[in-house]
């Protein structure tokens, strides 16, 4: 089975067996709805029914039917919160899941291969792709429309444009 991991379970919370999560997920909200949560931790698979979900700060407090205490909680610290590829949140024309991009392979519009996307930054912009090919400086390309200009997550092939100054000729 293909999952997203959405959270992580970093503590407790009060003493009434709650769990703080911090999300992996760019939406949050989405603990609002879930009705299950799937917590992976130690190597084995727990399911627990979720019955209350809230927002506090930058983290998500989750209450799980049959956690009633501050000692039952701290069992389940650094569980990770998995969701199935079926469950995860519509995306939009040109939105991709980071899980899908990684190891692709970057070509340019004339089909020069450029290497494998290895790595994804996070700015306050856009996303920065980071391929790499053995021997040669890492290539930095803006996840804007100028520079990728076909995403196929099914043949893990992107196809961009480079502006200039972005390869070291």
């Amino acid at each position: 089975m293909d999952f997203f991991d959405i959270g992580t379970i970093i503590n407790t919370h009060g003493i009434k067996g709650e769990v703080r999560v911090y999300p992996l997920t760019d939406e949050p909200e989405r603990f609002k709805k879930l009705k299950q949560a799937r917590i992976f931790l130690r190597g084995q698979e727990f399911f627990y029914d979720i019955e209350s979900a809230k927002l506090h700060k930058q983290f998500v407090i989750l209450k799980l039917k049959g956690i009633e205490s501050i000692e039952d909680a701290n069992k389940l610290r650094d569980g990770v919160i998995k969701i199935e590829r079926k469950d995860a949140i519509e995306l939009e024309e040109d939105e991709y899941f980071a899980k899908d991009l990684y190891n692709m392979l970057v070509v340019l519009e004339n089909g020069e291969e450029l290497g494998i996307l290895t790595d994804i930054i996070i700015t306050g912009a856009n996303d920065v792709y980071v391929v790499r090919s053995e021997g040669k400086k890492d290539i930095l390309i803006p996840a804007i429309k100028q520079c990728i200009l076909n995403v196929d997550v099914k043949n893990k092939k992107m196809t961009v444009h480079l502006l200039k100054g972005l390869r070291d000729e």
